[in-house]
């Protein structure tokens, strides 16, 4: 027995011998071989030399042509990674130079036409890199040799791999966007459009008199064919790319005056000869024809003006529709009932489309652009100067008198109508042996119209009946009332027009009479059976869906009995395309803005039953996906009356999710209905949280395989569930673990993952606060790392909305035992340090002047969360300041108070506002140091300034009376009266457990208004507008506790207090604190500006 021990890889040096061996290795059967050979070629990528010794093996012609042919593949993707300069172990410019110098002429040489394929891709990868500036004539030394092979008694061998090679690289120059590689390419272009159009010119005339006249051999007939077919696919290319305005350029309209002779020449001799031809022969002349077309369809696409000014457009334009007329002749089936045999009708045995086919659907295309020309012009031109302009004002008018003439308009209008809308033999065929699949296809969404001919004839008729509304209406809808009566029974002809009617729907809204349709012709045609009649079924319910989204006041429970019955598979006429075509339409049907849910609930029970039986039985998981985005738009459209069928749609659901296995588009389609379900049930929907809730885990988890595709989907259904939850669970809270991992992710679920932090927030407050220091630490990561507004606006509502509930749930031990821990974990410094970066850079001023680190709006949210903090417990706030380390607390208060005040007129939103001046005067109140008390006219001014934007008066000019507008008097008043209200909305607006903050003020105002003169002028204490407060007993929990709604206040004191009331307990404290009213003015009123006191009395806060 003989054992092969293997060298390791690393050990073998790089030479001639050692390269052929290993690429024989690689080359060969043995997976072994190939494998360890595979990985010593890896090795020697970023070795120099390696390159240029993979082309000597592919220049060398004796080597076996496997070989050869995987040291091209190796060279071609080699230049893909190495050959930029600024590339990791980039190929150094003298092998660059070497391999440049030998690929012209290997290619040229080349007799195998697959390694001349790959030469020919390795030329043209190293065009897009090199040039103009290292290969600056590699255009010119390819149209030499051009020139010189294309001579006569020249290497026929030649000609041909000159023109692949030409062939690629303006392949891969017309897709390069950098303006200097297209700018290069068209300055080249002129000279090479000379020399290849006059190749093609006398290629095409040697096989056309070979076909005429019989001049010449087969042989020579059959090589003239090919070099003319692909110097003609340069020249596509070349002149659409290479060519800004190619009508502007004589070279392109002569050749554009022969490509339309050739194009009529080309079909009459097909015609003519379409039974001597030999098939390869005619095979390529058919190929010929369809680049011809190609050319015409992407002038008129990619240049348009230049299309319509080029010589004898229009003309050609009217060829193209003379050839449609033609072939709509032989298009459409004649019976309704599905052919025996195959290859008759019109239709072909063969899987290949037909060449006629292929350039009709160029044709009905290139008429479409031309449509869209005359009707469309902004989206259609693109143009610069002057003279662009004067084009595309010409090209429009040429367009318009030459071309689309009304009878032309009227003319094609008929034939897309009653010629290609018309069911082929092969759709009838396909629909009966692959109807999952057929009506796919016909559903196709996106660009699938421009590969299918009745599809595209649907465009281009919405585009002339649109655009000529008052000319073709009365003739559509003459046909449509003779062809529309129950008694006719030319099935074809009437879904073709029934499709037209629905395509025109926006036109004929107000012209058509569809209520009166649907019941005198509809009704009773859709309950005909007999072969055929699944057609026009299929068709009703298709413009159903068109109408029903146009139309107002069409007898919606009519159309739902008929969508019913549409989706009774016992009916033998309903098969599986109509069943799925009604499925996918009853979206439409459901979505506009008229339907209401109490009509369709009679309807409910069996069109979701038939629904869901449908999305069993179709095998296609496109089908199945579309069928759940039906009923998925009929759970949101019928919001919380979905509850009685909840049970019926989700008993379907795990078994779908079990059947999908690793189609994850379906399992984003199951969460997706979840997430609308949840939303729609409100509270009702937690009986369904034990099936649920697995499926959110094992979506989300960080070692799932489906959380790639899955987490986005899962996130939107965790996020309903937590918003209709009425009360938190075990198993809801226990997925707050998975948040931490998203935080560090930094992915665009970053903002999900924080809006379902949120929800957590307000559904359990206690245990979020329990879990604080991990929050508070995740948090001040991310504001180091997103400190943009958005991202620091969610969060520092995040960190308010912590602080808040401490305060609810605790009052002021609540925020004082909070405090420490936004200490511990940095958060609190990273606030402050961001905002003294602001304060210096504020401070400076000139052309040097520094820019803060964060944004006005950034500085705002961070300000709030200090607000927050400092109006929940001032003596924690003001005993954190002193306890930071960075700087003692007078300095670090001063820069505070003066970035603050001078940032305060930056806030524009009336509750931040509101919230700063409830801040800031509870500082006042805490302790009247001089600190604070120095600042008092800046205080004065925020009051005023506060009070002015926040309460309305009934008298203009009194300040009597009147009302702070951001209080809510009454949180039921917020609570919608026709639907039933989300429980996080509730949330929201109210909480459970308030501190008896309220109760507080109101005494304090009550004991000291009595005692205390007003500044200016007395001014009578307004009456207390809120409600008593609801004290904690000593000892109580402070996790929420139930509470009767005419107990639940607001919790936050920005929405529960007047601003007036707030600031008079304040200041009447302080001025106590100070020694009373004289002391209070004495020492520090009377360095207030006068005008800035008399502001304040006028408000008659005092």
């Amino acid at each position: 027995m003989n054992f092969a021990i293997e060298v390791p890889s690393k050990a073998n040096p790089l030479n001639s011998q050692t390269l052929i061996n290993i690429l024989t290795k690689a080359s060969s059967t043995d997976q072994q071989q190939v494998q360890t050979s595979t990985q010593q070629l890896q090795n020697w990528e970023r070795q120099q030399g390696f390159y240029s010794s993979l082309q000597s093996v592919f220049i060398e012609n004796s080597l076996p042509l496997e070989v050869r042919y995987l040291s091209a593949i190796q060279l071609k993707n080699g230049i893909d990674k190495y050959w930029r300069k600024t590339a990791p172990n980039a190929i150094n410019k003298e092998e660059k130079a070497l391999i440049r110098s030998r690929c012209l002429d290997s290619g040229i040489n080349e007799p195998d036409r697959r390694l001349a394929l790959q030469n020919a891709l390795v030329v043209a990868k190293i065009t897009r890199f090199d040039f103009p500036h290292d290969w600056s004539d590699v255009i010119s030394s390819v149209t030499n040799h051009l020139r010189l092979v294309s001579r006569p008694q020249s290497n026929l061998l030649h000609l041909s791999r000159t023109l692949l090679i030409l062939l690629y690289i303006i392949k891969e120059l017309s897709t390069a966007r950098l303006q200097r590689s297209r700018s290069s390419l068209q300055s080249a272009s002129p000279e090479v459009f000379q020399v290849l159009g006059q190749v093609y010119v006398d290629k095409v005339h040697l096989w056309m008199k070979y076909l005429q006249d019989g001049a010449g051999n087969n042989v020579s007939a059959l090589q003239a064919v090919s070099e003319s077919l692909l110097a003609l696919r340069v020249l596509r290319r070349l002149t659409i790319a290479g060519f800004e305005f190619p009508n502007r350029h004589k070279e392109v309209q002569e050749f554009w005056v022969c490509s339309r002779l050739h194009l009529a020449e080309i079909l009459s001799l097909l015609r003519q000869h379409s039974r001597s031809l030999q098939p390869e022969m005619q095979l390529q002349i058919e190929k010929i024809l369809v680049q011809l077309s190609k050319l015409h369809l992407e002038m008129v696409k990619v240049h348009p003006a230049a299309f319509a000014l080029l010589p004898h457009s229009p003309e050609l334009a009217m060829a193209y529709w003379r050839l449609l007329c033609e072939f709509g002749l032989t298009f459409g089936s004649r019976s309704a009932v599905t052919p025996l045999k195959i290859g008759t009708d019109g239709d072909s045995e063969d899987k290949d489309i037909p060449y006629v086919e292929k350039v009709s659907l160029k044709g009905l295309l290139l008429i479409r652009a031309c449509v869209k020309m005359v009707y469309s012009p902004s989206q259609t031109f693109k143009y610069q100067h002057a003279e662009d302009k004067m084009e595309k004002t010409k090209s429009i008018t040429l367009m318009q008198t030459e071309l689309l003439s009304n009878t032309l308009i009227g003319e094609m209008m008929e034939i897309l109508v009653t010629r290609f809308f018309v069911f082929r033999p092969r759709d009838l065929r396909e629909w009966e042996e692959e109807p999952d699949e057929w009506e796919r296809r016909e559903e196709g969404e996106g660009d699938v119209w421009e590969f299918s001919i009745r599809s595209c004839a649907e465009k281009l008729f919405l585009d002339l009946v649109i655009n000529n509304k008052d000319l073709l209406t009365k003739p559509l809808l003459d046909v449509f009332y003779t062809v529309a009566t129950p008694q006719n029974s030319d099935i074809l002809l009437k879904d073709s027009i029934y499709a037209a009617i629905g395509l025109a729907a926006p036109v004929l809204e107000n012209e058509l009479d569809f209520g009166k349709f649907l019941e005198s012709t509809l009704i009773p045609e859709i309950q005909i059976q007999g072969p055929g009649y699944n057609i026009l079924r299929r068709r009703i319910a298709i413009i159903l869906g068109q109408w029903l989204t146009v139309k107002e006041g069409i007898n919606r429970p009519l159309v739902y009995q008929i969508f019913q019955y549409l989706l009774d598979r016992d009916d033998s006429s309903n098969d599986l395309v109509v069943r799925v075509t009604a499925g996918r339409q009853l979206k439409s049907i459901i979505e506009p803005y008229e339907f209401t849910a109490e009509p369709f609930m009679p309807f409910a029970p069996i069109l979701l039953g038939r629904l869901m039986a449908l999305v069993e039985e179709v095998e296609l998981s496109e089908t199945k996906m579309a069928l759940l985005n039906t009923v998925n738009v009929i759970v949101s459209r019928m919001e919380h009356h979905i509850n009685p069928f909840a049970d019926q749609i989700l008993s379907l659901l795990p078994s779908l999710w079990s059947q999908a296995g690793e189609e994850y588009l379906m399992k984003q389609s199951i969460l997706s209905i979840l997430s609308v379900l949840m939303t729609s049930m409100k509270d009702q929907s937690q009986r369904f949280h034990a099936m649920i809730l697995p499926l959110i885990e094992s979506s989300i988890e960080l070692s799932s395989e489906s959380r790639t595709y899955l987490l986005e989907d899962a996130l939107d259904l965790w996020a309903a569930i937590l918003m209709q939850t009425p009360s938190p669970t075990p198993e809801i809270l226990a997925l707050v673990e998975y948040l931490f991992p998203m935080y560090d992710t930094a992915t665009d679920t970053l903002r999900k993952a924080l809006e379902i932090t949120e929800s957590y927030i307000l559904l359990a407050p206690g245990p979020m606060l329990e879990s604080s220091p991990r929050f508070f630490s995740s948090f001040t990561a991310l504001l180091a790392s997103h400190p943009k507004r958005e991202a620091s606006g969610i969060i520092t509502r995040l960190i308010e909305l912590l602080i808040q509930s401490a305060d609810n749930l605790g009052g002021l031990s609540a925020i004082q035992a909070l405090t420490p821990i936004l200490l511990s974990t940095n958060l609190l410094t990273q606030l402050l340090t961001s905002l003294h970066a602001a304060h210096s850079a504020h401070q400076t001023s000139g052309p040097h002047r520094a820019h803060p680190p964060i944004d006005s709006m950034v500085e705002t949210s961070y300000l709030s969360v200090l607000a927050r903090l400092a109006l929940g417990n001032p003596s924690s706030f003001v005993h954190a300041l002193a306890t930071l380390p960075a700087s003692s607390f007078d300095t670090t208060v001063a820069w505070l108070l003066d970035e603050w005040f001078a940032h305060f007129e930056n806030v524009s939103a009336p509750d931040t506002k509101k919230l700063h001046c409830f801040a800031l005067t509870a500082l006042l109140a805490h302790s009247p140091q001089p600190w604070i008390m120095r600042r008092l006219q800046h205080l004065m001014g925020v009051w005023t300034d506060v009070v002015a934007e926040c309460v309305e008066y009934p008298d203009e000019g009194s300040v009597l009376g009147g009302r702070d507008t951001l209080v809510w008097w009454d949180p039921d008043g917020l609570k919608p009266v026709d639907r039933p209200e989300a429980p996080e909305d509730a949330r929201k607006r109210t909480v459970s457990v308030v501190y008896n903050l309220m109760h507080s003020v109101s005494t304090a105002c009550t004991s000291h208004a009595r005692h205390v003169p007003s500044l200016v002028h007395p001014i009578a204490l307004h009456p207390r507008r809120h409600a008593p407060s609801i004290p904690i007993p000593a000892g109580a929990s402070f996790l929420p506790q139930r509470l009767t709604p005419p107990q639940i206040l607001f919790s936050n004191p920005v929405h529960r207090l007047d601003v007036r009331d707030f600031v008079r307990e304040r200041l009447q404290r302080c001025i106590a604190a100070c020694g009373g009213q004289e002391a209070f003015q004495r020492e520090w009123l009377l360095d207030v500006d006068a005008d800035v006191v008399r502001s304040f009395g006028q408000l008659g806060v005092l």
